[in-house]
């Protein structure tokens, strides 16, 4: 049975993504799959910039506003368990899935034969890193940082649930979870269930970090204040997952005098920048994404042909098995 052809459209932060999959959805018959891990959470509308009804022009979107702020438990397992279910319905229907995102953990769980399973939970090893913790706070984060960065660095030093996790990986196997999270060179030499046919779009760095800043802006003067201060005020925490989210994060360091509101602007543009580079660090390891460079185009409707074009072009050749 051939595999489902599924359309990928990724980059960083504030390259035009989603613009870019609702227009091309609306050629195709498509429904778009949300590979955000932070458009998951309900209430965080402002800093995550969630398309709003006018900015989906009708088209299906799928994952957004699926979980409560305050969960802390869904993650690349369970997003790809649901996404492929979600694939499935699509086609089903007869239209065509575009996943569309900039969580590279997301994207790599649909397109690599990853093993979420693999590192069964060691509730002694738990319980032995927890007493560590408890009896030197800050000891566990230092530990990851020593054995692996990567992983350290996605996670906030009083995210001890996730630094645990992490932990245990490591010990247990010897390899990181960095390393866990991503065969990229496929060396169980196994298969994934769908057929990717992957877009990438790109532009000069200059530009992008203007963008950014731009759009933090644009989320200030939209109410992203108003609405970290009502969520951090209904939760009382900071360390919830979802208010590590950058833009929240930075926020509540200003509720509680940390900084200046200054300070915490800033701060936003600076962290998304850094989240832009390491986003672009992630996909350029993906030889099987076909890249727009969007300066290339006179405008996004150009560019958004373009990249239809690939995908019905790769879709006739047979697309990436």
């Amino acid at each position: 049975m051939a595999k489902p052809t599924v359309f990928f459209i990724v980059g960083a932060t504030a390259t035009g993504k989603t613009a870019a999959a609702v227009d091309i959805a609306l050629k195709v018959g498509g429904e778009v799959i949300s590979a955000d891990a932070i458009q998951i959470y309900r209430g965080l509308d402002k800093g995550s910039a969630k398309p709003d009804s006018e900015e989906m022009k009708g088209v299906p979107h799928h994952f957004i506003d699926i979980v409560d702020y305050t969960c802390d438990d869904y993650n690349a397992a369970r997003f790809s368990a649901d996404a492929l279910k979600c694939i499935e319905e699509i086609i089903r229907r007869g239209r065509v899935p575009i996943v569309a995102g900039g969580t590279g953990l997301y994207v790599n769980s649909l397109v690599y034969p990853l093993n979420f399973t693999a590192v069964k939970p060691n509730e002694l090893l738990r319980a032995a890193l927890i007493a560590d913790e408890e009896a030197s706070p800050g000891t566990l984060y230092e530990r990851l940082r020593m054995l692996d960065a990567d992983a350290a660095a996605r996670l906030h030093p009083n995210d001890t649930k996730r630094i645990v996790r992490a932990l245990e990986v490591c010990l247990t196997t010897g390899t990181s979870l960095t390393a866990q999270a991503g065969d990229f060179l496929n060396t169980r030499n196994t298969q994934i269930s769908i057929r990717p046919i992957m877009a990438g779009i790109t532009m000069d760095r200059a530009l992008l970090y203007q963008r950014i800043n731009r759009r933090v802006d644009i989320m200030l003067e939209n109410g992203l204040v108003d609405e970290a201060k009502r969520l951090y005020d209904a939760c009382g925490s900071r360390d919830i997952h979802s208010m590590q989210a950058i833009g929240y994060k930075q926020l509540i360091a200003w509720f509680e005098g940390e900084c200046t509101y200054e300070e915490a602007v800033e701060a936003i543009k600076r962290e998304t920048r850094r989240f832009a580079k390491r986003q672009i660090a992630w996909f350029k390891r993906d030889d099987r994404i076909r890249w727009f460079d969007a300066l290339e185009y006179d405008t996004p409707a150009k560019l958004y042909d373009a990249m239809y074009d690939y995908f019905v072009k790769e879709t006739a050749n047979g697309g990436e098995a």
